[in-house]
């Protein structure tokens, strides 16, 4: 399975699989027939609070503390259940490629839901999907190694 990331404003392949949109406000100038999507999962996109903190520092040096607050944020309800889809997708499709809109494309959400899913970054400790999964509030599950 490959989990690719792509701007929304770049053109659609057929290399693509899968497409999910992974922001939670529609991309301006898009149409939604020109997107070519499989899904839009507005529940994993971070906040409206968190995203305008980390517009407002634009600095590469605050990453790390968006992840970590954007990993914890999946592990309410609603993206939890999202994420469960998109684990979903994954494994139903060789490739899902994770549509995003943001100018930075090497730091923004859609790099950190690929990283989760090809497993090369985990969940901090005591928070994400696997939490909510374990305190019963919610059965997402993990994808099966």
């Amino acid at each position: 399975m490959a989990i690719n990331v792509k701007r929304v404003y770049e053109k659609p392949s057929a290399k693509d699989g899968a497409r999910v949109l992974v922001d939670r406000l529609w991309p301006r100038g898009i149409k939604k027939s020109d997107a070519k999507l499989q899904a839009w999962l507005r529940d994993l996109a971070p906040s409206d609070a968190l995203r305008r903190w980390f517009h407002e520092k634009n600095q590469p040096n605050f990453f790390p503390e968006f992840r970590k607050r954007y990993l914890r944020e999946l592990s309410r309800l609603g993206a939890a259940s999202a994420l469960n889809d998109l684990y979903g997708l994954a494994r139903s499709h060789n490739t899902v490629t994770l549509i995003y809109a943001s100018k930075n494309d090497q730091q923004n959400n859609a790099t950190v839901l690929r990283d989760l899913l090809n497993g090369m970054r985990k969940p901090p400790t005591s928070s994400g999907p696997a939490r909510a999964a374990g305190s019963g509030k919610n059965r997402a599950r993990m994808p099966k190694s």
